[in-house]
């Protein structure tokens, strides 16, 4: 293990390609992960969050990371759902499973569509959650927003479009 923190830990490992060569890589291990496209008729709640690794606000739907051993996937989306944009999903319907950047990370992801929400108050946690912007935008101007580069969050541009495709 060359480094070990509290969201990722980073391995370097050796493997056997398909042509039999060794290769070896650097592996960054993640607890995995969750997301929610909260939709209300056509409008979608997402947060406006500063995000370090790119130094930029960023336009997301809600999501978080698996940090609880052995809770539930569903569990974590209405948590994560409730902590950060203070809703409680009716119900939460699977849009999808992917893997996030697997060219150098195992971060596995769930992606919900999160209907019938209801307001509660909100839990966030940690600085970035707490200046985050609880943002209303319209279904239908996804791939417009997508386009003009104002969502260019890959869970989101995922979800969203998952989305798009389940209701249609």
């Amino acid at each position: 293990m060359r480094f070990s923190g509290k969201v990722v830990s980073i391995f370097e490992a050796t493997f056997r390609g398909p042509n039999k060569e060794l290769m070896t890589r650097e592996i960054a291990r993640h607890p995995g992960a969750v997301c929610m496209v909260p939709l209300d008729g056509s409008i979608v709640t997402m947060v406006r969050q500063y995000r370090c690794a790119t130094d930029e606000y960023l336009l997301e739907i809600p999501a978080g990371k698996r940090d609880l051993s052995g809770e539930p996937p569903e569990q974590t989306a209405q948590r994560e759902l409730i902590e950060e944009v203070g809703l409680r999903a009716g119900e939460l319907q699977l849009l999808g499973e992917f893997y996030n950047s697997p060219g150098f990370c195992d971060e596995y992801s769930f992606c919900y569509l999160a209907t019938n929400c209801v307001a509660v108050p909100d839990s966030r946690q940690g600085l970035e959650e707490e200046y985050m912007e609880v943002i209303h935008i319209d279904l239908e101007d996804v791939t417009m927003m997508i386009a003009e580069k104002r969502i260019v969050d890959a869970k989101s541009i995922l979800g969203l479009m998952l989305a798009k495709e389940h209701i249609r």
